[in-house]
């Protein structure tokens, strides 16, 4: 009896190291070019990064793509989809390059909105993107024009890959609460808490800039806020000073200053 629960555990290790083995073989050997063109021209963070920066970039884009299953629900899905959910989710943490997504094992593209019980089509599905829970941990919904949307207007600061990623971060420490444990230390906490709590209190005006979304919870603030940090990170600093700063301590970079020597693009000068 001991002898076959030997084998036997000795043949489900062996399946769990071939399996990781190929899975790690999905994307091997230097990173195409081609890549490196469709980030430089898709992804602005990506375009302002340095030299080593943009090689640090693509590694872990490459790194995330093998570890990461990434599937379309009626839909097909290209490298450049693949690109974008990979940029989607280093984004937030390249300052942190031994970061993990240990809360995620597949991102699902749909090819469009949906609701709760992920139908689309329907008066109700508006939803463009979700961090699975229950049966559904470990797995993110995003709809694939909402992703790529994100990423061709530049300027609008909405992003809804990066906002589904930001959660991830949120929910790192167990909990969903807008309350980014693992990026803070203790005695940010309460500070942080009370600035939002007046900042969503604020955005019910007209006049506000910021996302009527972030308004919902605390977790909807942190993420739609973490948008408008990636996206327009000048106009937060001049906007939202407070919250610029706090925003550039959790996240380990001063993106103002990377934007503000930033050559403007074709895009941006339409």
């Amino acid at each position: 009896m001991k002898i076959i629960f030997i084998l036997v555990a000795t043949a489900v290790i062996l399946y769990l190291i071939f399996r990781n083995k190929k899975k790690s073989l999905l994307f091997t050997g230097p990173v195409p070019d081609d890549w490196k063109k469709f980030l430089n021209d898709k992804v602005k963070f990506y375009r302002l990064l340095t030299n080593d920066e943009k090689i640090s970039f693509e590694n872990r884009t490459q790194h995330f793509l093998n570890t990461t299953r990434i599937t379309g629900i009626n839909t097909d899905v290209t490298i450049n989809d693949r690109l974008l959910v990979a940029a989607s989710a280093i984004i937030p943490v390249f300052a942190f390059p031994e970061w993990e997504y240990l809360n995620l094992r597949e991102v699902l593209l749909y090819p469009g909105s949906f609701n709760d019980n992920f139908q689309q089509g329907n008066h109700d599905s508006s939803i463009l993107g979700m961090v699975g829970s229950g049966y559904m941990e470990g797995k993110m919904i995003l709809s694939k024009p909402s992703l790529h949307r994100g990423f061709e207007n530049e300027n609008d600061g909405r992003n809804v890959g990066i906002h589904e990623f930001v959660h991830l971060i949120d929910k790192a420490d167990g909990l969903t609460d807008g309350l980014p444990e693992v990026l803070m230390t203790r005695q940010y906490a309460i500070p942080w808490l009370d600035l939002v709590r007046e900042m969503m209190a604020e955005i019910p005006d007209k006049a506000n800039d910021i996302n009527p979304y972030g308004s919902v919870n605390p977790q909807e603030f942190f993420s739609v806020i973490s948008e408008y940090f990636f996206e327009r990170p000048q106009q937060l600093q001049q906007n939202h000073p407070e919250l610029y700063e706090k925003l550039s301590l959790f996240f380990s970079t001063d993106l103002s200053k990377k934007f503000r020597t930033a050559k403007p693009t074709k895009q941006n000068q339409q």
